[in-house]
């Protein structure tokens, strides 16, 4: 699904990746652990094209997404996000959170297909309103998923963390993704509602979701993961299953690490 070939990126003469690479298959659960300032979080951003690469190539689904003059937005689509501080907007409802890239990017491809006055054959052959309701009733089923059905018309300042990362989690799902990047998705989470969002996590796993997942959540990538990867210093150190990386990492940098965390 996704090749990454020598990805770089700087910030002025910052180096934060040298040279990256790696290969995701449709249904793997990868785990990116490693030190603070190892390059995760801009690995991340770079996959969903939050940030420019440097150098290097993102093969997406045969399309390298860090030629800049591929438009970026018809991919990305494909390739949800989450992060460590939910990102939701506050202005707007846990429901219209949910629906608005749905509404947004059916739209886009209504008022495209109008201009070539081709909508029944392009596909695109439902009123403005017949889009929000189907991306409304969507919302409410993902929020019975979770449980949180009956906050669909509460704004997120009413929601506790583990509540909005949850929310954040199935906007992602909204967009039928191939794949959802989480970024540290529990850090800014107490400990008590770190589970819940783990569970659902869990979920998707188990559904055949491919995930990237940045995490300090070391159970969660022991169990869950079924590829861990260490990155230190904006590079891979090392990778491989989890289970042999926690029993016996093959790195000095990878055994100092785990001496600490675990």
């Amino acid at each position: 699904m996704i090749d990454v070939i020598n990805l770089k990126k700087s910030f002025g003469q910052l180096e934060v990746l040298k040279g990256i690479d790696l290969t995701v298959k449709k249904g793997d659960i990868i785990a990116v652990i490693g030190p603070s300032g190892s390059g995760k979080s801009t690995f991340l951003r770079c996959l969903n094209c939050m940030e420019d690469p440097t150098g290097g190539q993102i093969i997406f689904n045969g399309v390298d997404i860090a030629d800049m003059s591929v438009d970026i937005n018809v991919h990305r689509r494909h390739i949800g996000m989450v992060f460590q501080h939910f990102n939701l907007f506050n202005n707007k409802t846990v429901k219209e959170n949910i629906m608005l890239a749905p509404v947004h990017v059916r739209c886009q491809e209504l008022r495209k297909a109008k201009r070539k006055k081709d909508a029944e054959k392009a596909g695109v052959n439902m009123t403005k309103k017949q889009i929000k309701e189907e991306a409304e009733r969507q919302a409410i089923d993902l929020l019975k998923r979770i449980g949180l059905e009956d906050k669909a018309d509460v704004y997120p300042s009413t929601l506790s963390g583990g509540q909005k990362q949850r929310v954040a989690i199935i906007r992602a799902l909204a967009m039928n993704p191939d794949v959802i990047l989480f970024d540290e998705p529990t850090s800014a989470l107490d400990p008590e509602m770190v589970g819940e969002v783990l569970d659902l996590m869990r979920a998707l796993a188990k559904e055949g979701m491919t995930m990237i997942v940045v995490t300090h959540e070391m159970g969660f990538a022991k169990e869950v993961a079924n590829r861990i990867l260490f990155m230190d210093d904006g590079q891979i150190v090392e990778s491989g299953d989890p289970k042999e990386f926690f029993a016996d990492p093959k790195t000095d940098r990878a055994k100092e690490f785990l001496s600490k965390v675990l």
